[in-house]
C-alpha cells in the first residue's frame, strides 16, 4: 500500500500562521498536522505501507528542514519517503500526477489540511473508495449521489438543489491508482479545466464512464485545519480524543510555579507556567514561559513569552513575545505584542 499526500499549497485562509510554516506542519496537539494525518491512515489500513509519497511546493518554503520530517515520518511507518514537487498551483490532479512515478498499485491519496477519526474496513472489491462525512449544510461541499447499491454514481460541487449530505473529505483510495493516473493524464493533455485548475474529480469522473466501481467509506470524525478558528477548534477535539485514548500529553520536563493545568491539554518539553492556569483544551508546545496567565481553548507554539493574558480561542505561532490583554486572537512567528 501507498499513501500519496498531496501539500503544496501554503494555506493563505490560515495567515499569518502559514507565512512562516506550511500548514501541513502546523502542530494539533502537539504533532503536526500531516503526521497525525499519515500516522492515523496508516492505523486504520493495518497494513505494511510501501511508501509514502509527498508533493510539496515552492523549495524556499518547503525547504530541507520540511523534508528531513517528511523523511521521518515514513521511515516511522517502515516506508520509503518519496519527495515530489508541484512547481505551479494548478489544481489537485496537477498535484497527483507531479507523483506521477509513485502512482502504481494500491494507495490512498489524502490532502494534508484535514484529520480523521476512523475505524472500518476497507472495501478491496472496489476499484476505489471515497471517504465522506455526513453534514447538515452539504450545499457548502462537495458530495456524492449514491444509487440503491449504495455505489458512487456522481460527483457534485456545492449542490444548489438537495443530492445527498454525505460531503468528499479528500482522502481517496484506488485498487490501482495507476487508473487514475491515466484518467489524469487525459485531463491534463486535453486542457480539462475546472475552476482554473486541473481537478481530481475530473479524472475520477472518467473511471465512473468507465464503468469502475466506487463506494463511499464513512469517517467518525472529520476536523478541518482551514482556518484559525477550525483549527483551535481542531485541536480541542484532537485533545479529547487523545485523553480518551490515554495518551500521556503533559511533559515530565514541565516547570509549575502556583500554575494549574485543567486537562485535557498538551504542554510540550520545558514548557515553564507562573502563576497560570492553562485549560481546558490548550496546547503548548517545547520551550514556551507562560506567566501570569489564564488560558483556555488555545493553541501555544514553541519558544514563546505569553505575559499577563487571558486568552480564549487564541492562536499564537512559534518566537513569540505577547504581554496583553487582548482575548481572541491570532499571531504568527516572530511577532511581538508587548
Amino acid at each position: 500500500m501507498k499513501i500519496i499526500v498531496p501539500m503544496a499549497g501554503r494555506g493563505s485562509r490560515l495567515r499569518p500562521h502559514t507565512l512562516t510554516v506550511p500548514k501541513p506542519l502546523i502542530p494539533i496537539a502537539g504533532k503536526p498536522i500531516v503526521h497525525r494525518l499519515v500516522s492515523d491512515i496508516a492505523k486504520v489500513l493495518d497494513e505494511p505501507i510501501e511508501e509514502v509519497a509527498f508533493i510539496l511546493g515552492d523549495p524556499a518554503f518547503f525547504g530541507d528542514d520540511v523534508i528531513a520530517s517528511l523523511k521521518e515520518l515514513a521511515e516511522g511507518l517502515g516506508a520509503k519517503a518519496s519527495i515530489y514537487r508541484q512547481d505551479q498551483p494548478l489544481g489537485t490532479g496537477h498535484a497527483i500526477m507531479c507523483a506521477k512515478d509513485s502512482l502504481s498499485g494500491p494507495a490512498v491519496i489524502a490532502y494534508a489540511d484535514t484529520l480523521i477519526r476512523a475505524d472500518f474496513d476497507l472495501d478491496k472489491t472496489a476499484d476505489s473508495v471515497i471517504w465522506v462525512k455526513q453534514v447538515e449544510k452539504p450545499e457548502a461541499f462537495g458530495v456524492v449521489k449514491l444509487n440503491d447499491k449504495n455505489e458512487i454514481v456522481e460527483l457534485v460541487e456545492k449542490p444548489e438543489q438537495f443530492v445527498s449530505d454525505l460531503a468528499v473529505i479528500g482522502i481517496y483510495y484506488f485498487k490501482d491508482v495507476a487508473v487514475l493516473k491515466d484518467e489524469l493524464q487525459h485531463v491534463l493533455d486535453n486542457n480539462i479545466i475546472n475552476g482554473g485548475e486541473y481537478q481530481i474529480n475530473d479524472g475520477i469522473k472518467q473511471m465512473m464512464q468507465k464503468g469502475k466501481k466506487f463506494v463511499s467509506g464513512k469517517v467518525d470524525e472529520w476536523m478541518d485545519c482551514g482556518n484559525k478558528n477550525v483549527t483551535v477548534e481542531t485541536n480541542m477535539r484532537m485533545l479529547g480524543f487523545l485523553e480518551k485514548d490515554g495518551e500521556a500529553l503533559i511533559s515530565k520536563s514541565v516547570i509549575l510555579e502556583n500554575a494549574n493545568i485543567i486537562e485535557p491539554c498538551y504542554i510540550g518539553e520545558n514548557v515553564v507556567l507562573k502563576n497560570t492556569t492553562v485549560g481546558p483544551y490548550v496546547s503548548v508546545g517545547d520551550n514556551t514561559v507562560i506567566e501570569n496567565s489564564t488560558i483556555k481553548n488555545s493553541l501555544i507554539q514553541t519558544n514563546s513569552k505569553i505575559t499577563n493574558a487571558n486568552l480564549d480561542n487564541a492562536m499564537i505561532g512559534n518566537h513569540v513575545k505577547y504581554n496583553g490583554t487582548y482575548e481572541t486572537i491570532s499571531i504568527g512567528d516572530y511577532s511581538v505584542l508587548e
